[in-house]
This record gives C-alpha cells, sequence and structure tokens, in this order.
C-alpha cells in the first residue's frame, strides 16, 4: 500500500483492499474516501467489502465515483461536502491516486493559493500544473 500526503489532513492512495484497512487506521487516519467506480479494472475489489472492513477499524467511509477524466459538478460538490465534515485526516483512493488529487486540486482552487496546490500536489508525485492552468481560464 502506497499512501501519500497532501496535506496534513488529506492524503491520497492507488486501489486499497479491505486487509488494508487495519493498516489504515493504524496510521491515524479516520476517514476513507473511495473515487473509483466498481468494475473499472478487472480484479479490482469493489467497494462494498472495502467499506464494511474500513468501518470494523472505525473508521468513517464514504464512496464518490469519478470515471477517470470526467468530474460532474454533483460529485465535486459532494467531494468537497465530505473534505469538510468527514473526520481527519482523510485517505482518498482510486486506481492511482491521481483522480484524488484532481478531486481535491479542483475543490481547493479559490481557497488555497494555485501555486501551492501545484507545489502540494507535486511533493507526492502528481502533476496538477495543467489542471490548475485549465482552472484560471475558466
Amino acid at each position: 500500500m502506497e499512501l501519500r500526503r497532501i496535506t496534513d489532513e488529506f492524503s491520497v492512495s492507488p486501489q486499497v483492499d479491505p486487509e488494508h484497512m487495519h493498516e489504515i487506521a493504524g496510521a491515524g487516519f479516520r476517514s476513507v474516501i473511495c473515487n473509483r467506480p466498481d468494475g473499472e479494472e478487472m480484479g479490482q475489489c469493489d467497494y462494498n467489502p472495502i467499506a464494511e472492513a474500513a468501518k470494523a477499524e472505525g473508521l468513517e467511509v464514504q464512496c464518490i465515483p469519478i470515471s477517470s477524466g470526467f468530474v460532474t459538478p454533483d460529485a465535486l460538490d459532494e467531494f468537497r461536502k465530505a473534505l469538510e465534515e468527514m473526520p481527519k485526516p482523510i485517505l482518498a483512493y482510486c486506481r492511482t491516486g491521481t483522480r484524488c488529487t484532481m478531486l481535491w486540486s479542483i475543490a481547493e482552487h479559490g481557497r488555497r493559493a494555485d501555486d501551492e496546490i501545484v507545489e502540494l500536489a507535486a511533493k507526492a508525485g502528481y502533476d496538477m500544473s495543467g489542471l490548475i492552468r485549465q482552472l484560471q481560464q475558466r
């Protein structure tokens, strides 16, 4: 399992499995967000077994599935609400962590300096500079 810290309150990860929930809880996380639709890839663990394992470890869990490259306004609003209301720190996961970082970057745009968003994402191994340029052009 590869946990990548974006901020003290938000980290991302590639796909997790139910057996990772004990380690995630042990690392101090209090919430988990799934940004991956079930059945996206052969062999991928579905959300429900992960959610059950997370709840068994005392973690709050929420699924906000995002198809790669397609973020709806409703999904973005739901993600923002989760970031505000779920106990922190939060771990969000998808296939590689990029989608979660992209959602976080969009949610933070206008709340946090764009340079800071790009820098924090880059420290975790994600390049959000192109996304931020697109958001600046809106």
